[in-house]
């Protein structure tokens, strides 16, 4: 795998690099598997189907000077800083399903290599166990905590030719912004998230001997190869690309108000949440936001074959492709339909 570099150690904004992975895998020339890592100042990261006032604190964000940028991955709402690490891998294969898994077994591994004991979880998270010694038994005990703890986040999304994958390595991080940005920053608020949250991730330099850049240099030793230096001209084609992660259409999108919305939470899928104006029991626009992994075309494939269906449970199987786990990873079609109508899903 070869290391994409770039030619100075600036500290650049995360739409930056959100915009490299796409120039690597639009533009540059090369059939090896790409990978590179990058740190920003404090920042939240939303999720491409997310709804932004719905996920981010924004007066805390805008109190502490939190950066906000939404990706073009599904998932979740994150937020990173310069004591947290980011990866990026993008490959030219486009089963993004397979390439996720891989992407996940190869930094699981890596984590192993380093004497973690690491494993995967859920739909997009590593985890390592916590070692145990006194101290930490003490901790956990008084904190009811379990063994296995999440130390890495990841998304994944296609564009022709290429998958893309992103994510977290938490090193260390600032636990008061990172509860307070995604949640009400009322300050015993934040201070139980705090708590709650600790108890459920792991920091890597409680569990390893090194520090943040050596961790990284041992990261780029195991998984690349080579390396290939991007230029000046290569870093003025990223600040083009950037430039639609920094419009307002594309931050915050166009979400007008719905006559009928509709939620749930499905185990292996994520939170879906329907937005529909229905007249007539006629569906006459619909969208749908959440946490989910998009693994294809959401608006030609879903969206638009449910505008002028009724909301019956015969229309909408009519409407709808017989697989939708092709369109949102692990969606089945009756667990969809059922959101549709406000039935009870099966999970």
């Amino acid at each position: 795998m070869v290391y994409i570099a770039l030619p100075d150690e600036k500290t650049r904004r995360l739409s930056f690099y959100l915009a490299m992975e796409e120039y690597v895998a639009r533009r540059l020339n090369t059939d090896d598997d790409c990978f590179f890592m990058w740190q920003v100042r404090p920042t939240v990261i939303f999720g491409r189907n997310q709804l932004i006032e719905a996920e981010v604190n924004l007066d805390f964000c805008r109190q502490k000077a939190i950066e906000t940028y939404r990706r073009k991955s599904g998932g979740g709402c994150v937020y990173a800083d310069m004591s947290n690490v980011m990866f990026s891998y993008i490959t030219r294969d486009e089963e993004v399903n397979f390439t996720f898994n891989r992407y996940i077994n190869m930094v699981t591994l890596m984590l192993c290599k380093l004497g973690v004991e690491a494993g995967s979880s859920g739909r997009n998270d590593i985890l390592i166990r916590e070692t145990r010694n006194e101290e930490r038994e003490a901790r956990s005990e008084e904190q009811g905590a379990s063994e296995w703890r999440k130390v890495s986040g990841n998304a994944f999304y296609h564009i022709p030719g290429h998958s893309i994958v992103h994510g977290t390595m938490l090193y260390d991080t600032c636990m008061e912004n990172m509860v307070g940005s995604i949640t009400p920053s009322d300050e015993k608020l934040v201070s139980k998230g705090v708590k709650s949250v600790r108890q459920h991730i792991a920091l890597l330099k409680d569990h390893i001997d090194l520090s943040i850049d050596e961790f990284k240099a041992f990261v780029r030793r195991n998984l690349c190869d080579r390396e290939i230096v991007l230029n000046a001209d290569d870093i003025a084609e990223i600040e083009e690309i950037e430039r639609e992660y920094l419009t307002d259409e594309f931050i915050y999108g166009n979400n007008p108000r719905y006559s009928l919305v509709r939620k749930a939470r499905i185990e292996g899928v994520g939170e879906l949440e329907v937005r529909m104006e229905v007249k007539n029991d006629v569906i006459k626009a619909v969208n749908l936001v959440g946490d989910f992994f998009l693994v294809g075309d959401l608006d030609t494939q879903v969206l638009r074959r449910l505008k002028g269906a009724k909301l019956t449970r015969e229309s909408l199987e009519n409407a709808l492709p017989e697989r939708l786990d092709d369109v949102v990873r692990n969606l089945k079609r009756e667990d969809f339909i059922n959101i549709l109508i406000n039935n009870n899903i099966t999970t």
